[in-house]
């Protein structure tokens, strides 16, 4: 059910919010487990996926799963290169996390949407309005601006941002539900996944079942916490406007921008400051024209 002009769906906008806090409060989990390998964690978080998406869509689609679960030679192949594009997302913001980094995974994910209108642009032939141009101008310069200061670009902000909608790039030609080709994507993986842990365990070196029961534990309740947020998001965005659930996805970097200079006392320079304005600034330019038309009064037949 999509949302009408004057009525806001409550269970999509309960759903819209559950998601996005989620991915908001993410790092807090990440930072309970920080002794933990990163690469053991990605690993952890795609093998318990597996089962949490199985019940799900066994549970949703019936008998019809199989059906779904149906693809092509071509699907097959851009599922093992998206599979490895959030895998490399997850790597990269899970490092930036464990590493005190966590401002750089805000600003990563407020640059995102930009790097989305730009990509549409560039791979997708849609149209650039001039506020969408001077937005994503801003963006780079302020990101420029950062780099400049610091003496370096910020590479955590743009790789996340490059993975995050290269994915959403190739997910988008892909023609499979995002909870489907999410379950292909980790099926994909677990192979290596498993691998990985049997290397690490046979060296010695493997976190899981070494001996913490918390640790385990919270290594195992990975699959739910990176399938519940989608599931939510999911019915968020059957049930809402996408301009709607546009705005609330800010929600996510902002919490956790506050918690990374307010909670964990991240440094927080002039450079960041020049950079997360042009960039809100940016977000605001590209955010308010959809709104504009959409709260603009309807012709009366």
């Amino acid at each position: 059910m999509q949302a009408n002009e004057t009525t806001v769906d409550r269970t999509g906008l309960a759903a819209a919010f559950a998601a996005y806090i989620a991915w908001g409060l993410m790092p807090i989990y990440f930072k309970f487990i920080d002794t933990v390998n990163p690469w053991e964690i990605i690993a952890h978080r795609i093998i318990w996926s597996v089962p949490v998406l199985l019940v799900f869509l066994a549970v949703r689609d019936g008998r019809a799963l199989l059906s779904k679960m149906r693809i092509t030679r071509r699907q097959l192949g851009w599922l093992c290169v998206s599979g490895c594009l959030i895998a490399a997302n997850w790597l990269i913001f899970v490092w930036a996390v464990v590493n005190d980094h966590v401002l750089y995974t805000s600003l990563g994910y407020f640059i995102n949407p930009l790097m989305n209108v730009l990509f549409g642009y560039l791979f997708l032939g849609e149209r650039l309005t001039p506020w969408g141009k001077w937005a994503v101008a801003l963006a780079a310069a302020g990101t420029a601006y950062l780099a400049i200061y610091l003496g370096q670009p910020p590479w955590i902000s743009l790789l996340l941002a490059l993975s995050f909608a290269s994915y959403g790039l190739v997910k988008k030609r892909l023609g499979i539900g995002p909870m489907t080709g999410l379950l292909w994507e980790s099926l994909l993986l677990l192979g290596p996944a498993l691998a990985w842990l049997g290397w690490r365990a046979a060296h010695g070196e493997m976190d899981f079942l070494s001996g913490s029961t918390r640790i385990d534990l919270l290594l195992m309740a990975g699959g739910l916490l990176t399938v519940l947020p989608l599931i939510w998001f999911n019915t968020a965005a059957q049930r809402l406007t996408l301009t709607l659930v546009g705005f609330i996805q800010y929600l996510a970097p902002s919490m956790t921008f506050l918690m990374a200079v307010f909670w964990w006392d991240e440094t927080f320079t002039q450079g960041h400051a020049v950079a997360f304005a042009c960039i809100w600034t940016a977000l605001a330019l590209v955010s308010l024209g959809p709104l504009r038309r959409r709260l603009r009064p309807q012709p009366i037949d």
